[in-house]
């Protein structure tokens, strides 16, 4: 079955995570994916792990679904070459320095000047624009800024995220972008430029936060939701973590304190409703903590489903495949490549019931594609042989 995005021509000049994320959530949709790479190196990404070599675990993770083609632009061979790819191309999506494309003249306007229904998509750390623009950026910084990561972490004894939050959030703003401009160019026959930011796109991710603050006036922490939401994560006595996330209902509390012995909480004026025990959340948890020493985590996590309270472990990445919903939800697939054999990847979040997301390119080798894109552009055999040899592709 075509994917929704079948036809559509993406030239993909990104590495690392956001534009590379971003990219693959369109290639699982169907659009055919171009990645432009360094000649000789390729995305950074391709060496992160030690091995396979220049075939990362990171670089698969980000680049299923793609042709890779090495390609040096800023020759005039290597230009040329991009700007035959452009003429017919439905998107641009890129993710270097501010400026960089531009100084290549490659960037929006001098594509739309022969392509006019381009859509020219743009990722960088801060913005296009602003006294940030020239800054390096990575995802951590993008978090930092944004307030994200002063909701993740405690201020009092900071750490850096355990995870790429921002950078993961500038690819979907990203795709998100692309696919709106696609489908406005149906309506209108036009392309247009679009941009996002690790920046923006945290500070928009987090924007229920920020709205909280801006009625509010008091600035949040990371206790602030456990607090009003009635997040509980606990260990149990075998050592195991678990949450537990009360919310509203007030029969959850109920079911908690039957379950855990302390019934006495449910009429108790500090914590007999969801405004008390915010106010009363540490105490509250160090209760919890204490009782849920007393046995294992599984006898604490079946007691409370029984009561239709929300609870979970807190599952490392070994243990959530072998949880049976995720199990049945049957999340990774596996991956055939003659010279590394069978790995598995994660599937793609969306589940569609006529144009199903799907895999149809194993993650490109480097410059894999080289000689067929450029034969499918013209190039004969002896011109693809001389940019070999000049090194442009």
């Amino acid at each position: 079955m075509a994917g929704a995005l079948d036809g559509i021509k993406i030239l993909d000049i990104t590495n690392y995570i956001a534009g590379p994320f971003a990219t693959m959530l369109l290639a699982d949709l169907g659009a055919e994916i171009y990645k432009i790479e360094t000649p000789g190196s390729g995305d950074p990404f391709r060496s992160w792990d030690k091995e396979p070599k220049n075939y990362a675990p990171s670089f698969c993770a980000m680049n299923r679904n793609k042709k890779s083609l090495t390609l040096d632009m800023k020759t005039p061979e290597g230009k040329e070459v991009f700007l035959r790819l452009a003429k017919d191309a439905d998107v641009i999506v890129e993710n270097l320095r501010p400026g960089v494309v531009d100084r290549l003249g490659i960037g929006y306007e001098d594509i739309k000047k022969f392509n006019p229904k381009i859509i020219y998509c743009s990722i960088s750390a801060f913005g296009q624009q602003g006294p940030y623009r020239e800054r390096p950026g990575y995802d951590s910084l993008g978090q930092a800024f944004s307030g994200l990561l002063s909701i993740l972490t405690d201020l009092d004894k900071p750490e850096g995220p355990g995870a790429s939050f921002s950078d993961h959030l500038g690819g979907f703003y990203a795709a998100y972008g692309v696919l709106a401009a696609i489908a406005a160019r149906q309506r209108t026959g036009k392309g247009q430029k679009v941009e996002t930011s690790l920046l923006e796109a945290t500070i928009s991710f987090i924007g229920f936060s920020i709205t909280q603050y801006l009625f509010s006036g008091q600035v949040p922490k990371k206790s602030t939701r456990l607090k009003t939401a009635g997040v509980y994560a606990l260990v149990a006595g075998d050592g195991k973590p678990f949450i537990i996330h009360l919310s509203h209902p007030p029969k959850f509390w109920i079911g908690v304190t039957d379950v855990m012995g302390c019934p006495e909480f449910q009429t108790d004026p500090r914590t007999k409703d969801r405004q008390a025990r915010a106010k009363n959340f540490d105490m509250i948890y160090e209760t919890l903590s204490k009782i849920a020493q007393t046995k294992p985590r599984e006898h604490w996590l079946t007691e409370l489903q029984a009561r239709d309270v929300p609870c979970a472990p807190i599952n490392n990445l070994a243990e959530v495949f072998e949880d049976p919903q995720v199990q049945f939800l049957d999340r990774l697939m596996k991956v055939e490549d003659p010279e590394f054999g069978v790995f598995q990847l994660v599937r793609n979040g969306v589940n569609f019931s006529e144009t199903p997301a799907a895999l149809t390119l194993r993650p490109p080798k480097l410059g894999e594609h080289n000689e067929s894109t450029l034969k499918a552009l013209g190039y004969s055999a002896e011109e693809i042989h001389g940019l070999k040899e000049k090194r442009i592709l």
